[in-house]
């Protein structure tokens, strides 16, 4: 429980990375402010189990990530609520894919608004509360496209490289303060996003699904297996805890060798 009386605000938390994110924190005793979209019912039965579960108080706050004034709201929410905030896990994203001749201009500002303008808006506004308590940790969950680039996710591949710089960036300034800000960088992650790929490689080529699976893996990802929302979400405790007071501005792969190659 080494982050008990912690408070944690998870971005895009309600599914897949973001509330295994918030699983582990939970586990480690850390308040929670759950973010993001999804079925109002599922919501509440998230926030109570995990509530029960771990002994911690658990608020939600739907802001969308592309409204500025919905995040900063949020973050006042969540000091309001639990007096203060410590952590800040800026998780939520969304994807488009299309060539860059080809990519919707209205798609491309959606992408950049949620995985990179919602990272400093949020960020923004936690950084008066944390350098108040000279204590703060800032994750910013970004991708391995945040070191390297793929066909056809130009969007993409610019928002989490300006993640990965920004982190970089906001690291430098906390330097001298007791507030870190450090990246995650994921490979493939089987997610419900990532299911969906799946399911669409082999509804086009006609194979199985585990086919489409190895082929998707085999592409990128040289372990053959993708990474978990469990093994990221303890990077990120780790991230939080005091043992990582000196990890500063790292971006940290989890990607199975994908950017050893």
């Amino acid at each position: 429980m080494m982050l008990k009386n912690r408070t944690a605000i998870v971005t895009g938390s309600t599914s897949g990375i973001g509330l295994g994110i918030a699983r582990g924190l939970a586990a480690q005793g850390a308040n929670l402010l759950i973010n993001g979209f999804g079925d109002a019912r599922e919501t509440r039965r998230v926030c109570a189990q995990l509530a029960e579960a771990h002994g911690i108080e658990v608020r939600f706050h739907g802001a969308d990530m592309s409204q500025p004034a919905e995040i900063r709201d949020m973050v006042t929410f969540a000091a309001s609520e639990f007096g203060g905030v410590d952590i800040l896990v800026n998780n939520a994203g969304i994807q488009h894919t299309a060539s860059v001749a080809d990519f919707p201009e209205e798609r491309w500002d959606a992408v950049i608004a949620v995985n990179l303008s919602a990272v400093f808006h949020a960020t923004k506004a936690v950084l008066p509360i944390m350098r108040a308590a000279n204590w703060g940790r800032i994750v910013n969950i970004a991708s391995v496209h945040g070191l390297v680039g793929s066909i056809n996710k130009s969007a993409y591949v610019a928002a989490k490289h300006g993640v990965v710089g920004l982190t970089k960036v906001t690291a430098l300034e906390m330097a001298q303060t007791g507030v870190t800000c450090n990246a995650i960088c994921p490979g493939w992650v089987l997610t419900p996003l990532v299911q969906r790929q799946i399911d669409d490689l082999a509804a086009r080529e006609g194979i199985t699904k585990d086919e489409a699976q190895r082929r998707l893996l085999a592409e990128k990802q040289p372990s053959g297996d993708f990474a978990t929302p469990e093994q990221i979400a303890a990077l990120t405790a780790f991230l939080c805890s005091d043992a990582a007071a000196q990890l500063r501005g790292a971006a940290l792969p989890i990607d199975g060798a994908w950017t050893a190659q």
